[in-house]
């Protein structure tokens, strides 16, 4: 009898062992659990606010640069054609003072007509700057085109291009985005870059749309914050997020600088 409890006793202890040890092995995976989700939680977490700063940053870059925009219309504004203004309106007072020879009459008569003519043109010039009619009316290829036109006409620098663009591949608002990276890019191989050749490629590969930019000169040190954060970079930068696209730069200290962008 006494033989029978001990197997039974025995018995039980082993399932109690048993019982005890698939708790903790429980608790044991519950934790595990837990912790490895508190882990992917606090990545995912630390991941969206890397995407929120990014966010911000463009933001920010975009703000300063509608800024730097609106201060050189201003600037435009103030000093062509308030300029030209102003020598209208003294002119305009010499004819109503009437104290004029015929002669002198048809000098001021024409310098009115003249810097008339110059203020339409300086207005159309700004207009043309804030949106050209062209990429509204005909679009990114015809745009680009004649922008790389005006440039080589001005002899400032030579641009090649080969522009195998589908119309309307884009939207007209992400045609203007990738328009103003276009200006943004031969303006900074201009004034910054003093580069003397540059060319444009863009093209439709796997459903892709493939822009490359290069220039030869004078390039830049990646490395240094101050070059890749510049406001010409955050504006590309800035636009190409807007377009849901990403880039790649290669440049370094007078050896050119070349931009690839995948849209």
């Amino acid at each position: 009898m006494e033989e029978l409890f001990a197997k039974e006793n025995q018995v039980i202890a082993i399932v109690l062992t048993g019982v005890v040890l698939l708790l903790i092995m429980g608790v044991a995976l519950l934790l595990f659990f837990f912790f490895s989700r508190k882990k992917i939680v606090e990545k995912q977490l630390e991941k969206k606010n890397l995407e929120i700063d990014h966010q911000k940053e463009i933001i920010q870059s975009i703000i300063i640069t509608q800024e730097e925009e609106r201060k050189r219309i201003a600037q435009d504004l103030h000093d062509d054609i308030s300029a030209k203004l102003n020598v209208i309106n003294l002119n305009a007072n010499l004819l109503k003072g009437g104290d004029l020879s015929s002669e002198e009459y048809v000098i001021v008569n024409d310098t009115i007509l003249e810097v008339t003519d110059k203020t339409l043109e300086s207005a159309r010039n700004i207009a043309h700057n804030l949106l050209p009619p062209i990429l509204e009316e005909f679009g990114l290829k015809d745009a680009v085109e004649e922008l790389a036109d005006s440039f080589n006409n001005s002899k400032k620098i030579t641009i090649d291009y080969n522009l195998a663009y589908p119309k309307g591949y884009l939207i007209s608002e992400q045609e203007l985005h990738l328009f103003r990276i276009v200006q943004e890019l031969i303006n900074n191989s201009v004034r910054h870059g003093k580069a003397k050749n540059s060319s444009i490629d863009i093209c439709l590969k796997n459903n892709k749309l493939l822009f490359n930019y290069t220039d030869n000169g004078v390039g830049f040190n990646m490395k240094n914050k101050k070059h890749k954060k510049g406001l010409g970079i955050k504006n590309i930068e800035s636009r190409v997020a807007l377009l849901q696209g990403n880039y790649t730069i290669t440049t370094a200290k007078n050896n050119g600088f070349k931009i690839s962008i995948t849209l």
